[in-house]
C-alpha cells in the first residue's frame, strides 16, 4: 500500500509552474524512477518527514554532509550563537582563519586553503588555478566523475546527467570543452595515452579517489598512485575532488585513507554542516597563483560566510575529536553491504555491492561496476521499480540508481535492520 502523499503532490504541481522540472537540482527529480518527489518538512538525526507527515530513515544525508545526522545539537548551537553576531559580512572574519588552520592541520596534504560556495565553484576554480599554474590548457577527467556543472566538465559526467543518458549539456559551446580529454576510470594506460598524445600540454588530471557518481566504484589497486606517478612525470597537477569522500572516509578523507598525495584536493558541503559552502586547497606554491597573491583571479563576494564556517567549523571539530566515529561508520557500512548481499543471494540474484566506509550501491547487474561502462550496465528501470517499494516502506534513497547510500553517525543497526527487512520483502527472501 502507497503513503498517502497528496500534500508533496500539490506542491509539485505548484512549483513546475514556477521551477524548471519542478525542482532546483535535477538530482532531486523523480523522473527516472517515476511517481512525485517527497516535500520535507523536517530532519531530524537519521530521520526526515516529510509535508504529509510520512517518516524516512534518510541515506542521502542532504548528498553526503549530514556525517552526523540532521540538525545534531552541537552544530545548532554554533549556528545560532554565529546568527546572532550576523549572519553575512562580506568582510574578514576570525572563523575563516580558524577554519583554514583546521583543515590544513586535519589533512596535511593542504598547506593553503580558500573557501568558495560549492563544491562546482571549488572545481573550477582547482582547474583554473592549476592551468595558470603549469601554462598549460588541457585537462583530462574520467567518463562517468562528476565535477559540478562547470562548461568545460560537462563531458562524460556522472550523477544527473548520468541518470538522464544525456552525455553533455546544451549550452555549453565546443569551445568550452574543447581541452577535456577524458579517461577511462580504473585504466591507467587510457591515461598514458592521452598524456603521450598531448605532451606537454596537460595542466591536471582530476578525479574523484572513489567515483561517487556513478553509484560507487572504488579504485583498483595501484589506480591512484599510478595517477600520482604520471602526473609528476608529466609536470602536471593531480586534483583530487573529494566533494563527496573528504572528512567522510576518514579525517583526512580520501588521502589518508588510500595514502596517496594530489597536488590539490576540492572540498564541498561537509565543511558547512550541511550548509552550501565548498573550498579547494593544496600545495603553498600553486594555491599562492590565486589573486591578489598570484595572477589566477578568483573571487566569491559571500565565500567564508561566518554562519556556514561556525557549522562546519564544529562539525570537523566534533569529528577530529572523535575517531571512532569513522570506526564505527565502516563497520556500519560493512554490516549494511554484508546484509545486502546475503539477500541478493538468497533471492538467487547476480546484482552487484559495491562500496567502501559509509558508502555503498546497489546495481543492478550481473557486471562487476568498476568503470562507466560497467556501471551503465545497471537496469535502471528495475532500480526504478525497487526505489518506488523502499520509499514507500519508509527508506529514502537517491532517486537514481547512480547516486550512492550514505550512512551517517545518527544512524542505528535497528534502521540498518529495518531497511534490510524491506529489501527481503521487496525480494521476496
Amino acid at each position: 500500500m502507497s503513503m498517502e502523499i497528496e500534500k508533496s503532490k500539490e506542491l509539485f504541481s505548484r512549483a513546475v509552474q514556477v521551477i524548471p522540472g519542478g525542482v532546483n537540482s535535477p538530482v532531486r527529480a523523480f523522473s527516472p524512477v517515476g511517481g512525485q518527489p517527497r516535500f520535507i518538512t523536517k530532519a531530524k538525526g537519521e530521520y526526515l518527514w516529510d509535508e504529509d507527515g510520512n517518516k524516512y530513515i534518510d541515506y542521502i544525508g542532504s548528498w553526503g554532509p549530514m556525517i552526523l545526522g540532521h540538525n545534531d545539537r552541537r552544530v545548532l548551537a554554533a549556528v545560532h550563537e554565529q546568527i546572532d553576531q550576523g549572519m553575512s559580512y562580506g568582510a574578514c572574519a576570525d572563523i575563516e582563519v580558524k577554519m583554514a588552520e583546521l583543515i590544513t592541520e586535519m589533512v596535511p596534504a593542504v598547506e593553503m586553503v580558500r573557501m568558495v560556495n560549492s563544491g562546482t565553484e571549488a572545481v573550477m576554480s582547482a582547474i583554473r588555478v592549476a592551468r595558470g599554474y603549469t601554462g598549460r590548457n588541457k585537462i583530462i577527467k574520467f567518463a562517468g566523475c562528476y565535477h559540478g556543472h562547470a562548461d568545460a566538465l560537462l563531458v562524460s559526467a556522472g550523477s544527473g546527467l548520468m541518470t538522464a543518458g544525456v552525455p553533455g549539456s546544451a549550452g555549453v559551446p565546443e569551445g568550452a570543452v574543447r581541452d577535456t580529454l577524458t579517461a577511462s576510470y580504473n585504466d591507467l594506460v587510457s591515461v598514458e595515452r592521452l598524456f603521450s598524445e598531448n605532451p606537454d600540454e596537460i595542466a591536471c588530471v582530476i578525479v574523484e579517489p572513489v567515483a561517487a557518481n556513478m553509484g560507487v566504484v572504488e579504485p583498483k589497486p595501484g589506480f591512484l598512485e599510478g595517477l600520482r606517478d604520471l602526473c609528476t612525470s608529466n609536470g602536471a597537477v593531480l586534483i583530487f575532488d573529494e566533494v563527496i569522500t573528504g572528512f567522510r572516509l576518514k579525517a583526512d578523507g580520501a588521502i589518508g585513507y588510500y595514502g596517496v598525495k594530489p597536488d590539490l584536493v576540492t572540498y564541498g558541503k561537509i565543511i558547512g554542516g550541511g550548509m552550501p559552502v565548498g573550498a579547494y586547497g593544496g600545495k603553498r606554491a600553486i594555491m599562492e597563483m590565486a589573486a591578489p597573491v598570484g595572477r589566477v583571479y578568483q573571487a566569491g563576494t559571500l565565500s567564508g560566510n561566518p554562519v556556514a564556517m561556525r557549522a562546519g567549523y564544529e562539525q570537523l571539530m566534533i569529528l577530529r575529536r572523535n575517531p571512532t566515529i569513522y570506526e564505527e561508520l565502516n563497520k556500519m557500512g560493512e554490516f549494511f553491504r554484508k546484509g545486502m548481499r546475503q539477500i541478493l543471494e538468497s533471492a538467487g540474484l547476480p546484482y552487484k555491492v559495491n562500496g567502501v566506509g559509509s558508502l555503498s550501491c546497489l546495481y543492478f547487474t550481473d557486471q562487476e561496476v568498476t568503470d562507466y561502462a560497467s556501471a551503465q550496465t545497471s537496469d535502471t528501470e528495475k532500480f526504478a521499480d525497487y526505489f518506488r517499494f523502499m520509499i514507500d516502506k519508509g527508506n529514502y534513497l537517491g532517486p537514481s540508481q547512480f547516486e550512492a547510500i550514505f550512512l551517517s553517525d545518527a544512524h542505528t543497526m535497528k534502521d540498518l535492520n529495518q531497511t534490510l527487512f524491506d529489501m527481503c520483502e521487496y525480494f521476496g527472501v
